[in-house]
């Protein structure tokens, strides 16, 4: 029997998928719903490892968010710069019970 893992160190990669990551930020916000920006900053808050790295994990997070259909633009910012990112709300309960299956959404 393979011998158990040791948990992460705190600037290991993340296990999560970058679905995972985005839809656990957008989840731990009251308005269910983030600015890009604000995604970065918690991904990099929660998991030290992207705060060194060099900024290309920011691209897979922007390819997530505009490829999946499980995430969608919910209006833009009192700035006008940016729009907000929320849940499809047909992925909403599965993402709420850490499920992030890619699913197409059920329009």
């Amino acid at each position: 029997p393979a011998a158990p893992q040791p948990p992460p160190e705190p600037g290991d990669k993340p296990a999560q998928s970058y679905i995972a990551l985005i839809s656990t930020a957008i989840l731990s916000s009251p308005e269910k719903k983030l600015l890009l920006s604000d995604i970065y900053q918690w991904i990099m808050d929660n998991y030290p490892y992207f705060k060194n790295k060099e900024k290309s994990w920011r691209n897979s997070v922007r390819h997530n968010l505009s490829l999946n259909e499980c995430f969608v633009k919910a209006g833009r910012s009192d700035n006008g710069k940016g729009h907000f990112w929320a849940i499809h709300p047909a992925n909403l309960e599965d993402f709420a019970k850490g499920d992030y299956h890619r699913r197409r959404a059920r329009r």
